[in-house]
């Protein structure tokens, strides 16, 4: 039995820049970190005492005998990918899918660290077996699964840590930020998330935003934040930080029709006007979740204007995908 524990991530600049029909052409980066919310998938080989050979237990649960008839289009794709067979696969997470975290790809991470570690195979221990985690990942969601999207979400699961993660060329770089840890804890003290209860496909979004019209101004704009951001993050005002959030959202409004809506911008300026620097939706829009930047005596007066949204505290992490319990098995093992 494999058990892999997988963080959420929280994009701060330059999203959008991580697809890659527009990095290829413009460069791209985002600056984002992962959070001490988790996935967790558990994965074993099915005992051969039931008249089906696979089950799935997430929000539903699958029981089939040919892999093919998996509905659950990633775990389809990973089991035909790696050749797995007769598996128990079970998915649960602190926090609610399809709300802007990359909670898809943080599963397809998990999944995957899962399925090498149950053949013997530890991939989150070294950089080499992270990058490789996170491009199988890659290769899964968007060229097997065909579904819209950009890297940095795969990526951010696999790494874990605060990161400035740069696309060019088919291919990508990782590098930490450089911030102190006092520094850092003083940014995760000054931010504040909430979550807006609406929850969508982050695909779904990013399809009805393909609607003909160049968005590679604003998302040029918004990628040259990114320096800026690492800047302030370095040595900068932190307050600044929260600034830059107002204005990287301004842009981001501007990228698709569906990125926001009157609920969510009601919501906005609400935080604002109860002193809050700046902040954003996180992924690619619709609904999930809030994050805000305001110093320490603004928040309760934030919380009260956030009344009706749920409050969810969270710090830094920086372990990413890792196996919590790893005994592996072999099919023969079961027979």
């Amino acid at each position: 039995m494999i058990i892999t524990r997988t963080p959420f991530r929280m994009s701060f600049f330059g999203g959008g820049t991580d697809m890659p029909e527009f990095f290829n052409e413009n460069g791209g980066a985002v600056i984002s970190s992962t959070f001490d919310k988790y996935c967790y998938v558990t994965v074993r080989h099915l005992p051969r005492f039931f008249d089906y050979s696979t089950e799935l237990s997430y929000s539903r649960i699958e029981r089939v005998t040919d892999i093919a008839d998996i509905e659950h289009p990633a775990v389809r794709n990973a089991m035909q990918m790696l050749r797995m067979e007769e598996l128990r696969i079970t998915y649960e997470a602190d926090l609610p899918a399809r709300s802007g975290l990359g909670t898809s790809s943080s599963f397809a991470v998990g999944m995957l660290n899962a399925f090498h570690a149950l053949k013997g195979h530890r991939l989150d221990e070294d950089l080499a077996g992270k990058r490789r985690l996170s491009d199988e990942a890659i290769h899964l969601e968007r060229d097997l699964c065909a579904e819209a999207g950009g890297w940095q979400d795969q990526i951010a699961a696999s790494y874990g840590g605060f990161n400035k993660i740069e696309f060019k060329d088919n291919g990508y770089t990782v590098t930490p930020v450089d911030i102190s840890n006092d520094r850092k804890k003083e940014l995760e003290g000054n931010l504040l998330m909430f979550f807006t209860g609406f929850t969508r496909f982050s695909s779904d979004v990013q399809k009805a935003n393909k609607d003909g019209r160049d968005r590679t101004k604003e998302l040029r704009e918004m990628l040259s934040l990114v320096p800026e951001a690492e800047k302030i993050l370095g040595s900068g005002d932190l307050s600044d930080f929260g600034r830059l959030l107002d204005t990287t959202w301004r842009l981001k409004r501007n990228t698709g029709s569906k990125v926001t809506t009157d609920g969510i911008d009601m919501i906005y300026e609400k935080g604002i006007k109860a002193g809050a620097l700046g902040g954003k939706l996180l992924g690619a829009g619709g609904g999930g979740f809030f994050v805000f930047y305001a110093e320490p005596e603004r928040h309760e007066a934030i919380r009260r204007a956030m009344e009706g949204l749920m409050y969810v505290p969270f710090g830094f992490e920086n372990a990413g995908t890792k196996v919590l319990y790893y005994v592996p098995e072999t099919l023969e093992e079961i027979k």
